[in-house]
């Protein structure tokens, strides 16, 4: 049976002589691609998006559970960044620079 179709691969030949279509190959072509395709879109909805939420100037926040951070803390010298991070215990308060008076 000779192939007549341009986009199936014949690459087998049989004992008659005549090639034989293969269609495994474009197949499995095509189910490769679906699935890369499929990986990447799952990949990038399970990877999530981040939501960023301001805070208004006039309003503390409650720290929630399993917070850590770098923390400023006051010196003779001015506010010091600590040099690692620190957990800061749950239900404390943040709260903006405006609320805190900085004593020169």
């Amino acid at each position: 049976m000779p192939c007549t179709p341009s986009f199936v691969l014949c690459s087998i030949h049989c004992l008659s002589g005549h090639r034989v279509c293969s269609r495994g190959g474009t197949l499995r072509a095509v189910l490769l691609l679906m699935l890369t395709g499929c990986a990447v879109l799952a990949i990038a909805f399970a990877s999530g998006c981040t939501r960023t939420v301001l805070v208004s100037e006039d309003s503390p926040i409650r720290i929630g559970p399993d917070t850590t951070a770098r923390v400023y803390t006051k010196t003779a010298d001015g506010w010091q960044l600590s040099d690692n991070r620190v957990t800061v215990p749950e239900g404390w308060y943040c709260v903006p620079p405006s609320f805190v008076e900085d004593v020169k």
